[in-house]
């Protein structure tokens, strides 16, 4: 009968190493949490002259060292002088040499952003003229690889083993105490301590290479763990090692000493005493995820880590002990089975969780997303709307659980099941008596038979036929205790339960690597607000027509820019100047003026070569960077009459 369960365990472990697999083998470089949102230069961009340093800003702090920003000539070596500052918030700038030659010069950044995600990337710009270059571009590939993806399933394996470990205690203590003393029961607790510490080394030696390289052969570099140790995240995960400390003396003390004190006053105290440290333990491990990650960042994280920990730790309390009842439902032995009120207390337990879930899921979601669109224009939104789905589903087939719950604790169930059992146990009691005298007779059978001593095959024998009784007898009895048809319904739930749990865990765990709906659309409205060369290359000429009125005689007319191709780089400038009735007007001085103001860019001045009455031009008009340009024209029309005009349009 054993072997008939065993395909059902296997089943959940078939498909969370599936999901597990799909996820990791869908999953490309760890998704940015901290966007790029500006540059100077920017991208694409043609200065005519060198700057003197680049300057990055993103949507929150970076931590950033020695090689985090780098900028490289047409060749494609370097040319920064120093490492990156942090200048003002979240900006941060590297000095260039001086006497920069003509051509395109790539930067690249590698930083780790607040809620310990690896950011990379790299752009383009130019000085002079564009110019072809070594550099592919690509950027660096932290978070990516091989690295990326065992680092993804590491940060599975720790959530996976915090949820057993935690919510396994849980039940134990709070839903049924004769578990203590269960052996699947033990072991599933332990190996979820197990998980967790393993998980936890594994990703402190993987931190090093996962936000730098990305190269396997860094994983044992000492240095890149010593530089880890004194980050948030490294910090983190040495506090989690303490606190695992701490959690072994817990568990040893739940499945050891707790296992053999009778019941009475001392085991309620010590109850009470497991219960409370247990519970400081499992907020501590809680906290480490919630004070590195995205809870630590952003809007509110006074109020975002709290709630993030009340969170991780009803997802505990649920998912946890939801696996604890499956293993007591299939594992426990026919003479300790899980009592029903044991089954109605851990329903408690899972309402009351999963209207935490609600609560702090609501809160997470609107910090996380902030508009109602970044649910299906963002990753971030998408993947939470298959959590959304998932739990609905979870609780659904919970609402069969407790249904069947209900059936195993009424009154008139219970009464008829107790005359069941006792009948069983009468017919139980009879085949063992039978048993016995069987085994005996074929003892006394193997040894007069034989004519041998205890070490004969006739000894052997008779062991074996006592063996193959034992097993028999063993399979009656939980084939007796399977026979009730209600607490067979709950297993089948309980075990949905499970499988479903699996899948949402995988996609929670790739909601903790994607870039949050808020910050991609932050990123993209910065993007769009400041766009590259790419999108201005497309853009046709610009005309402006600005009417004016020196205020003296004859000092009205009308003003008409022509800019061609209107794009970042260089421009051909037209300036005609006409009366009210469209003549062309013959005026002595006219003088142009671009400003970015977002930028603090400006103003540029251009000097137009008069070539006819009315008409000036300029050729090679260096436009740096696309944005909302006001284009200021000063028209004289007397030695002492003039008048400045200006109309703002995007460029680019």
């Amino acid at each position: 009968m054993t072997r008939t369960t065993t395909p059902r365990l296997r089943i959940l472990l078939l498909l969370f190493i599936a999901v597990t697999g799909a996820l990791l083998a869908g999953a490309g470089p760890a998704s940015a949490h901290a966007a790029l949102t500006g540059s100077d230069p920017a991208q694409g961009v043609v200065a005519d002259k060198a700057p003197t340093q680049v300057s990055l800003t993103f949507s929150e702090k970076v931590a950033m060292n020695g090689d985090s920003l780098r900028v490289l000539d047409p060749r494609g070596k370097p040319v920064q002088t120093g490492s990156a500052v942090n200048v003002s918030g979240t900006t941060y700038a590297v000095q260039l040499k001086s006497g920069l030659a003509k051509g395109t010069y790539t930067v690249t950044y590698q930083v780790v952003s607040a809620d310990s995600h690896p950011v990379a990337g790299a752009y383009t710009f130019s000085v002079g003229a564009p110019s072809p270059t070594v550099v592919s571009g690509t950027g660096p590939v932290a978070g990516g690889g091989v690295v990326g993806g065992l680092y993804a399933f590491g940060r599975y394996v720790s959530y996976a083993g915090f949820i057993v470990l935690a919510g396994g205690a849980a039940f134990v203590l709070a839903c049924w105490q004769r578990g203590a003393g269960v052996r699947p029961l033990q072991r599933l607790v332990v190996g979820g301590w197990v998980a967790l510490t393993a998980a936890t080394l594994w990703l402190l030696l993987l931190r090093g290479a996962y936000t730098t390289s990305g190269q396997f052969a860094d994983v044992f570099d000492l240095d890149l763990l010593g530089q880890v140790l004194q980050t948030k995240t490294g910090a983190a995960l040495v506090s989690r090692l303490l606190l695992l400390a701490a959690a072994a003396l817990f568990v040893a003390v739940l499945f050891g000493a707790y296992t053999r004190r009778e019941e009475g006053q001392d085991k309620r105290d010590l109850t009470f005493g497991l219960a409370i440290g247990g519970g400081v333990v499992a907020a501590g491990l809680a906290a480490g995820w919630a004070m590195a990650e995205h809870a630590s960042t952003g809007l509110q994280p006074g109020l975002a880590m709290p709630v993030d920990v009340v969170h991780l730790l009803a997802v505990a309390a649920w998912l946890g002990g939801l696996t604890a009842l499956l293993t007591a439902l299939y594992r426990a032995p026919a003479e300790t089975p899980v009592e029903a009120a044991a089954v109605r207390r851990f329903s408690r337990v899972a309402f009351g969780s999963v209207v935490a879930l609600v609560v702090t899921g609501v809160y997470q979601s609107w910090r996380q997303l902030g508009s109602w669109s970044a649910f299906t224009a963002t990753r971030y939104g998408q993947l939470l709307l298959v959590k959304i789905a998932l739990v609905a589903v979870l609780v659904g087939i919970a609402a069969v659980s407790r249904r069947w719950t209900g059936r195993l604790t009424d009154p008139a169930v219970r009464a008829g099941k107790t005359r069941k059992a006792q009948t069983q146990a009468q017919a139980r009691k009879e085949q063992a008596v039978a048993s016995r005298t069987e085994q005996a007779a074929a003892s006394q059978a193997a040894r007069g038979g034989r004519g041998g001593g205890p070490g004969t095959a006739g000894s052997g024998r008779a062991a074996q036929l006592a063996r193959q009784r034992a097993a028999v007898d063993a399979a009656r009895e939980k084939r007796l205790r399977d026979a009730d048809p209600n607490r067979f319904g709950l297993r089948r739930s309980v075990l949905a339960e499970a499988g479903v749990a699996l899948v949402l865990l995988a996609v929670t765990t790739a909601l903790t690597q994607t870039e949050p709906g808020r910050t991609e659309q932050e990123a993209k409205a910065a993007a769009s607000a400041s766009t590259g060369s790419d999108s201005s290359a497309t853009s046709g000429a610009l005309t402006l027509d600005m009417p004016f009125d020196t205020g003296g005689t004859d000092g009205k007319g009308v003003v008409s820019i022509d800019l061609d191709p209107a794009r970042v780089g260089g421009n051909e400038m037209h300036v005609y100047v006409q009366r009210p009735n469209g003549r062309a007007f013959d005026v002595p001085e006219v003088k142009v003026a671009l400003t970015l103001e977002a930028k603090k860019i400006g103003p540029l001045p251009v000097n137009p070569d008069h070539l006819a009455t009315g008409h000036w031009s300029a050729n090679g008009v260096q436009i740096p960077m696309a944005g909302d340009w006001k284009i200021a024209v000063t028209v004289r029309t007397s030695d002492i009459d003039q008048v400045t005009v200006s109309k703002n349009a995007q460029i680019g």
